[in-house]
């Protein structure tokens, strides 16, 4: 179909007699992240197979051997990308034991477009990170810059990541810059040439940026900053066809913003765009990759501006065609002429589109679900916000459930992970399942929160379980004075950060919930600090969580599991390389031993297979069977 018809008949709301079942909900999606080659003919994505997902490689148009599906082993899929329209390139990772330790490994393996060679690159010399590729070639060459260790051990000098540059057809590797003691990150500009580093002393919490002009001239160390005293370094974005010139985020006016960064003085120039109230995301690329084409943030839902006017055009076209629906630019060939368009609405999955600009005409690619017609709305979604106690404006997402009147519904309280993360109006499987079962859900996005700017995010240091859990109660009042909640029904559950404050609402809070259920949830702060010991910089993320819960004990509801007052379901994956599964199976543990009841009082699930992020289908059925049969039994809707 033409853009110009894109428009079709307004998706209905769902009639509340649909026969979808569980099943349908726990799905994996079709595809995700769809990625186009430069010559926009091919396509990389994870696809679900099997009831798992795997790296898929296709043709966009029909032929032999169209669709490849890539087998890589019992590993992570973390990323992939395109180098040139033969070769892509992936990042996997894996857990593994050293010295009787789990450690998580990280490689980059190449991958030819037809399937028939993936390499592993610097195979017999990397050492635990070897994941970090700095700059991927432009020119059709397949080359790339592999930043990566060669030493687990802080007293080698292969410690800290050298540079090489990496032909992906054979693996051969060419150093480009040696290791520096204490420098963890490089940054290479469009050319590929390495021209920064940011160094990092934990012992002393000090920083230090390292710069060069060009190839020809060596590392000088340009600032510094104390960590102690809130100094921080500012680090471009990208470097611009003006070697003294780069792009760069910063937030000194409240929120994240861009400016023109001169690289000679190191002082940030005109301001080159802002989304008032809210923090910037990542940035779009031109094709030279020397200028902005665009720059991604959210808002209440996901935004992006243009900078490039040819896909600003685009993009208002395909916001007239979609209607009420979302249109979002995904990935665009080298030239700008070809592109995937994602089109869809928190209320639907939605589906990507071929979109041929040349040719004016887009072509359904994949559909996300075969169980959700694309003509078919669920539960509506949208943003509100309330007033914390203490006067603080809190955004939060409403979803209710589809041909229910909005009245006295039973309430799911869902806080989201990180907890520096956030939630928008965007498809979600887990809540509309909710919304389906007919409770109303709400999501908050807490006190300390990610995208609302620096002074929100600070209003959640010292705050873990405390005012950060405030919002989250204050939010159930909020619901209950709009007369959309039944007070005496309502249940938080959480995954992660989430999961965490689920526990903290179960220990403190159990009279303003019937019941609660954490998904991989953290319930011993200290442990968790514990367990990051092993890992680079442990000194300053230990600073960090001091500054988000200065006394541990006090807020880790395994400190107080004889003051649990409402039933909790603990759900964890044992491959969950997150949150160790060790949080929720010692909590039941504490449960047991303080008396309480498993069966009534707690229920503990350990999924043998599942990871953080319910990438296998079992999982996510399994997990929603558990809270389907829990809330039957404490919280019917």
């Amino acid at each position: 179909m033409t853009v110009a018809t894109a428009q079709t008949k307004a998706p209905t709301t769902a009639p509340t007699t649909h026969q979808w079942t569980i099943d349908d909900f726990a799905a994996l999606p079709l595809i995700e992240r769809p990625m186009l080659s430069p010559d926009g003919l091919h396509i990389a994505s994870r696809a679900a197979i099997g009831g798992e997902q795997k790296l898929v490689i296709a043709d966009v148009h029909d032929g032999p051997n169209r669709v490849r599906t890539m087998g890589l082993g019992d590993n992570d899929l973390n990323w992939w990308q395109w180098v040139n329209d033969d070769w892509l390139i992936a990042g996997i990772g894996t857990e593994t034991y050293v010295q009787g330790m789990p450690w998580y490994l990280s490689r980059v393996v190449s991958i030819k477009r037809d399937g028939s060679k993936v390499n592993m690159l610097a195979k017999n010399v990397a050492a635990q990170n070897a994941d970090d590729v700095i700059w991927v070639a432009r020119d059709g060459s397949p080359r790339i810059l592999l930043s990566y260790q060669t030493s687990i051990y802080s007293d080698d000098a292969g410690f800290w990541p050298k540079v090489d540059e990496v032909d992906v057809t054979t693996g051969r590797m060419r150093s480009a810059v040696a290791p520096k003691q204490f420098v963890r990150n490089w940054y290479a500009d469009a050319s590929g040439t390495v021209r920064m580093g940011v160094g990092y002393n934990d012992s002393s919490r000090t920083a230090k940026l390292l710069y060069r002009p060009d190839a020809r001239s060596s590392f000088r160390v340009v600032d510094r900053a104390d960590r102690r005293r809130d100094e921080s370094l500012v680090v471009p974005m990208l470097f611009t066809a003006d070697p003294s010139h780069a792009i760069a985020s910063d937030d000194h006016e409240g929120a994240d913003a861009l400016y023109d960064y001169n690289l000679d003085t190191l002082e940030l120039g005109a301001k080159i765009f802002d989304a008032p109230g809210f923090d910037l995301g990542g940035i779009e690329e031109d094709a030279a990759g020397t200028a902005l084409a665009g720059v991604r943030y959210v808002a209440d839902a996901p935004q992006v501006h243009w900078f490039d006017a040819n896909l600003a055009k685009i993009q208002a076209d395909l916001d007239k065609a979609v209607g009420d629906r979302r249109a979002r630019i995904v990935s665009t060939s080298r030239d700008g002429q070809r592109m995937i368009v994602h089109v869809g609405t928190p209320d639907q999955p939605g589906a990507y589109y071929y979109y041929d600009t040349a040719a004016g005409a887009m072509s359904l690619l994949s559909r996300i679900s075969d169980q959700f017609p694309t003509k078919v709305r669920l539960s509506p979604v949208k943003t509100i916000r309330y007033k914390a106690r203490d006067g603080l404006e809190i955004a939060a997402v409403l979803t209710l459930p589809a041909g229910r009147d909005p009245s006295k519904l039973p309430l799911i309280l869902m806080p989201h992970g990180g907890p520096f993360a956030r939630d928008a109006e965007e498809w979600d499987w887990w809540v509309q399942f909710l919304a389906w079962r007919g409770y109303a859900v709400l999501q908050p996005n807490y006190r300390g929160s990610a995208g609302y700017g620096t002074a929100f995010a600070e209003k959640g240091e010292g705050q873990w379980g405390l005012a950060m859990q405030d919002d989250l109660n204050d939010a159930v009042d909020w619901a209950v004075q709009q007369g959309i909640a039944d007070p005496a029904r309502v249940c938080m559950v959480g995954a992660s950060y989430g999961g965490y404050a689920a526990m903290r609402a179960a220990e403190r809070d159990g009279a303003k919930y019937r019941c609660a259920v954490s998904y991989a949830g953290v319930s011993d702060l200290g442990a968790m600090m514990r367990y990051d010991r092993r890992f680079l910089y442990h000194g300053t993320r230990k600073d960090w969580m001091k500054e988000q819960a200065p006394d541990f004990a006090s807020v880790s509801p395994i400190s107080h599991a004889a003051q649990f007052s409402t039933p909790i379901l603990l759900v964890h994956g044992r491959k969950d390389r997150r949150v160790q599964v060790g949080q929720s199976r010692e909590m039941a543990e504490k449960l047991k031993a303080a008396g309480k009841v498993e069966g009534k009082d707690y229920i503990y699930v350990e999924q043998p297979l599942a990871d953080h992020h319910f990438t296998r289908q079992a999982d996510r059925l399994d997990f929603l069977q558990r809270l389907d049969s829990f809330l039957r039994d404490h919280n019917p809707a």
